[in-house]
């Protein structure tokens, strides 16, 4: 079970590269499975949840949805944020992609009703331009393979 503190401390400046993009809040769609196995994406709001001894990645569900029915029957997901503006073909900051597994964490706190879900990780891929803005780098974390890079025109 690896939890996105665990990511931090392996990958303290991707970590805090993914954590920008996450914070933006533009377009974040995550993917989930249906109960017959094809796919579902619905929108979502993450949080980065540092009050207790490790940060965790969360993310809630409201009463009745779909997306937590599915997480509670099969927690595999895929969270998506997309780039910043993609109008012009400008990947900013880049778009950031997290893979999973969503552990139920039961009621979620405050005023608002569902189920609260924190995240054990199983991939963090980012995709943007090199410095020079002239090929296509994807950088991608795993718990046991670590940090990788490739780039490509």
């Amino acid at each position: 079970m690896t939890s996105w503190g665990d990511f931090r401390r392996a990958e303290p400046a991707f970590a805090e590269l993914a954590e920008r993009i996450l914070r933006r809040g533009i377009a974040l769609v995550v993917a989930t499975l249906r109960a017959d196995g094809s796919p579902r994406v619905s929108g979502i709001e993450v949080v980065l949840d540092d009050a207790g001894p490790d940060v965790q990645l969360a993310f809630g569900s409201m009463p009745g949805a779909r997306k937590g029915a599915d997480l509670r029957r099969d927690p595999r997901f895929a969270l998506h944020a997309a780039p910043a503006d993609q109008s012009g073909g400008d990947l900013g900051d880049g778009d950031l992609k997290i893979s999973g597994r969503a552990v139920l964490q039961g009621a979620l706190s405050g005023p608002v009703a569902g189920d609260a879900f924190r995240v054990e990780l199983t991939e963090v891929v980012w995709t943007g331009l090199n410095e020079d803005r002239n090929r296509l780098v994807v950088r991608w974390w795993t718990p046991g393979g670590g940090m990788q890079r490739t780039e490509r025109e």
